[in-house]
């Protein structure tokens, strides 16, 4: 267990330029203390005591911002950002290394039974404000960008953007631990960008057409 705290308080390390020191990590990052919580919620669940498990789990929502079903199963090394609401479900399952921003939802549709909610893969990264909806899996190494809403599944390896979700990059590159927030490619502009080019051209066509009629 202490072993596992320690992993948890280097990640805060490695992922957060802001932490200054082991004592503002353990006493001030809510993202931390909310993974500490989910893990005796979890272990309350798996033992089949349910209600202590809510208890647990919604004690931690409200001092922390973030709402963890205790039967989340979340791998090691997690990493929430700043965290306040983030909302997991209670089928999702989180590989290692991951990091969530702000706001983020791994969530169901309401139509699912069963495994209804995302699974999110090693070295993952959900930017802030992203909705993961489904049963669906987001692969190892991949990227959603900030604000996107996925409701498919994303393979290894790429950046998703946009309302729905469009794969933008895949195997193209390296994918870093960094992701610019404020610059993602947005695929539908890009699309209403080349009709518009479209057009013009075809007026430019008519237009051609019609001098030359004219002049006949």
């Amino acid at each position: 267990m202490l072993k596992r705290m320690r992993e948890d308080i280097q990640a805060v390390f490695e992922n957060d330029p802001a932490a200054r020191s082991k004592l503002e990590v353990v006493l001030t990052y809510s993202g931390l203390h909310a993974i500490w919580a989910h893990r005796l919620a979890h272990k309350l669940f798996k033992r089949n005591f349910l209600f202590w498990a809510r208890v647990v789990s919604q004690i931690s929502r409200f001092f922390t911002g973030i709402e963890i079903h205790p039967g989340a199963q979340i791998g090691r090394r997690f990493f929430i950002d700043h965290g306040m609401g983030v909302v997991i479900g209670e089928t999702c399952i989180i590989g290692n290394d991951v990091t969530l921003y702000q706001g983020v939802t791994l969530g169901g549709t309401g139509k699912e039974k069963g495994k209804r909610h995302p699974t999110i893969e090693d070295h993952a990264l959900i930017a802030t404000g992203a909705k993961v909806l489904g049963s669906i899996t987001i692969g190892k190494h991949s990227k959603v960008g900030a604000g996107s809403v996925v409701l498919r599944d994303v393979p290894p390896n790429s950046t998703v953007v946009g309302i729905p979700g469009r794969i933008v990059i895949q195997d193209g590159m390296k994918i870093g631990k960094e992701l610019d927030h404020c610059n993602l490619p947005d695929p539908v502009a890009s699309q209403f960008r080349e009709v518009q080019e479209e057009l013009e051209r075809l007026q430019e066509e008519i237009e051609r057409l019609r001098k030359g009629s004219e002049v006949r």
